[in-house]
């Protein structure tokens, strides 16, 4: 009897093992079911195609639909943006939180899920990895697509031009107007310092970080430049080429000019002759582009002007000024550099556009009297503009020696 009644306590007992195991299986199966569909259903959310234009809606600064201009996009003649697309434009804040980033994007209507988003990014150590910048996102982007394209930085880029002869304050206030870059305008910089070009910058970039680009570019090629230099040059410093070649830049608008001209003062100087370039005038007076009369119209140098004792006047002064009247290129920089080997000492204006070229003061003067020629016959077709010189102004002869 009592043998029985052991044996119907083990039944019983082995009844409740399997009744629990069996439970407990099955919300173990129920979990891994659970959780396999979640990472299904995360998978399927970062790898499927985003929602369509419209499907989410809602928007936040900084997004554009499809076919809209972003916030502060460019007006004419700003910064312009390299590449023009179609998809959605979204701008992640420098410093921005991975949450606002992802809370951003589905209110711009490119993903569906921010909370999933940003836990997935977290989880992945990606929060801290995705890049400050204004965004193109396609149309029908997945999560993942657009997780890899914030992470890249490859950010929509805008083309930031620098004429060559710009003044470093000039410069400056280029940056100032443009509505792409942030910042307070950072010091202007020494003259000369700058390289004129393109610069390829995203939204959001400072000034001072793309001032900073334009210094190093220019930092960069001198120091591939001046040691590829001619041998026997009339000055021995970078600053010394950077200066002159800032006069050539100023004297001629013509890229096939610029070898010559530097090669007429690279000449000069070598023959301890003045240089005798306006634009050293013009920036004596003023450190500007060009000289304006009392109603601010563009007008001549005067004889007073190129009479005028100041470090820039290289009608006054031997060699060269004390520091570039401006931030020349790259054609004028290597122009002075490697000079080509000439006998020209004089240029003028030819009434094109360009300059007649002289090797001795004689033809130099002929030249001039067919330039004084072509200007009175200029006055004589047009009624006086503000662009002429005013009475009593005696334009500054080119190159007497």
């Amino acid at each position: 009897m009592a043998d029985a009644r052991r044996r119907g306590r083990r039944r019983a007992g082995g009844g409740l093992f399997r009744t629990v195991f069996s439970a407990l299986a099955g919300m173990f199966i129920l979990a891994l079911i659970s959780i396999c569909a979640g990472y299904g259903y995360v998978y399927w959310s970062f790898t499927t195609p985003g929602p369509v234009p419209g499907e989410i809606a809602g928007s936040f600064p900084g997004a554009s639909p499809p076919g809209a201009s972003p916030p502060g996009a460019s007006p004419p003649g700003a910064a312009l943006p390299a590449t023009v697309s179609p998809g959605t434009i979204v701008t992640v804040e420098r410093g921005a939180s991975v949450a606002r980033i992802a809370a951003g994007l589905q209110q711009a209507g490119v993903i569906r899920h921010d909370w999933m988003f940003a836990r997935a990014a977290r989880l992945v150590g990606l929060s801290g990895q995705l890049k400050a910048g204004e965004y193109e996102i396609p149309a029908g982007a997945s999560m993942t697509e657009i997780w890899r394209l914030l992470e890249s930085g490859r950010a929509r880029l805008f083309a930031i031009t620098i004429p060559e002869g710009h003044t470093s304050a000039m410069v400056v206030a280029v940056l100032a107007d443009s509505n792409i870059l942030t910042g307070p305008l950072p010091p202007t910089p020494d003259e000369g310092v700058l390289l004129p070009e393109t610069y390829m910058v995203t939204r959001g970039e400072t000034r001072a970080e793309v001032l900073n680009r334009m210094m190093q570019a220019q930092r960069d090629l001198m120091a591939s430049l001046w040691p590829q230099r001619a041998a026997d040059l009339p000055f021995d410093t970078i600053e010394q080429a950077v200066t002159l070649a800032s006069i050539v830049e100023k004297e001629t608008g013509v890229a096939a000019e610029r070898p010559r001209v530097a090669a007429v003062f690279v000449n000069r100087l070598r023959q301890g002759m003045r240089l005798q370039s306006d634009p050293t005038i013009i920036y004596g007076v003023c450190k500007c582009q060009k000289l304006l009369d009392a109603q601010g119209n563009p007008r001549g140098i005067r004889r007073s002007e190129i009479d005028a004792q100041t470090p820039y006047n290289t009608y006054q002064i031997d060699g060269l000024p004390p520091t570039p009247i401006a931030n020349p290129g790259r054609a004028a920089l290597a122009a002075v550099l490697n000079p080509p080997r000439t006998d020209e000492l004089f240029f003028v204006a030819d009434g094109t556009g360009g300059h007649v070229f002289s090797r001795t003061y004689a033809e130099h003067d002929a030249a001039v009297a067919r330039w004084r020629d072509i200007e009175r016959q200029r006055a004589a077709q047009t009624a006086p503009s503000a662009a002429e010189p005013e009475p009593g102004v005696t334009p500054a002869p080119r190159g007497q020696p």
